[in-house]
């Protein structure tokens, strides 16, 4: 089979396509012909080697979000069956498949099927924004309707989701954005109030809306010294999830207010094997909120075939852009090297 794989950390211009000997299942895996897949931060670290424990040898084969159809059912698989589209947090990491190929091996833990009502390319952008979106405000703060939620970065493509999700279970959300285009999309997608964090500062933003108690729970998409501020705008005895605590910071204040301070690293499942049964299950459920319109992923006007993958994880690293960076398999197409 065809896949793009690096042999080497770098740039993006460290792809290449290659021909790879096609998977043969294990227990408890299905086979599925790869149709879409989509472009997150963690694919570029990967990438460029700022996590050499997670990547696989190489040639690696990169990406964690995925989606196909089932072409193979391994032994102790039960749910599924040839034909069934997925998708699933497949892999692209340390003892697991990676999705930029034509076939991709998938532990049936990390999968759900995908609603009629959703493309390939839909439903391939959610796991990995989906997911840690979930972990944080459902599995981790547990929130509730009336509870006042800020969301740092709200506009982002973890954040959007999570602002959804938030919105749905009835919270009172604030987001943080960097600029009135991103501002416009947290607007669209329900949140209450606004916040351009280059032009209002933390007190003045929590007296304005929380009277100056601060937030029942804090979202951090931003992290690191970003967390300071999520010390500051929380109430006392709040709850504060960030998904970057790479950082050195001050912890007098969160003592001070008696917080709690949640770190999530999604690839934990994929990695260790911990709780990996509750991926597919939650992927399910967020399929299902998509399904009932409850969430809809804002996505970038261009979609990239996997034979582009270099400038998607460009496009990434760059920033600036609006929406998830979609991927589109089209490696079946090309047939020279």
């Amino acid at each position: 089979m065809k896949a793009m794989t690096i042999m080497e950390f770098g740039k993006p211009s460290v792809f290449q396509l290659m021909e790879l000997p096609k998977p043969v299942l294990e227990p408890n895996q299905v086979l599925i012909k790869v149709t879409a897949s989509s472009v997150n931060p963690i694919d570029t670290k990967i990438r460029s080697g700022l996590v050499p424990a997670a990547t696989s040898p190489f040639p690696a084969v990169l990406n964690v979000d995925v989606a196909g159809e089932i072409v193979e059912i391994g032994g102790n698989v039960s749910g599924f069956k040839v034909g069934d589209r997925i998708v699933a947090m497949g892999g692209g990491v340390k003892g697991h498949d990676g999705a930029l190929a034509e076939f991709m091996r998938i532990n049936q833990a990390f999968m759900t099927k995908i609603p009629e009502s959703i493309t390939d390319e839909k439903a391939a952008v959610m796991p990995v924004v989906g997911l840690t979106a979930w972990e944080a405000l459902i599995t981790r703060a547990n929130i509730r309707s009336g509870q006042k939620i800020l969301i740092h970065g709200g506009a982002g493509g973890v954040g959007h989701i999570a602002l959804q999700i938030a919105v749905s279970m009835g919270a009172e959300v604030t987001v943080t954005v960097s600029n009135t285009e991103k501002a416009a999309i947290a607007n669209r997608l329900g949140a209450q109030h606004i916040v351009n964090y280059n032009t209002q500062s933390v007190k003045d933003y929590v007296d304005e809306i929380t009277g100056g108690s601060g937030y029942d729970v804090i979202f951090d998409t931003v992290g690191g010294q970003n967390l300071n501020n999520s010390f500051e705008a929380a109430a006392v005895n709040g709850i504060i999830v960030t998904t970057n605590a790479r950082s050195t910071n001050d912890l007098s204040l969160m003592h001070a207010k008696g917080l709690t301070l949640h770190v999530v690293f999604l690839l934990v499942p994929l990695l260790y094997g911990k709780n990996k049964d509750t991926v597919g299950e939650n992927l399910n459920k967020i399929m299902k909120m998509m399904d009932d319109e409850k969430i809809n992923p804002v996505i970038y006007d261009r979609s990239f075939g996997f034979s582009q993958v270099k400038e998607a994880h460009e496009l990434l690293e760059k920033g600036g852009h609006v929406g998830k960076i979609s991927l589109f398999n089209d490696l079946k197409l090309i047939d020279h090297f």
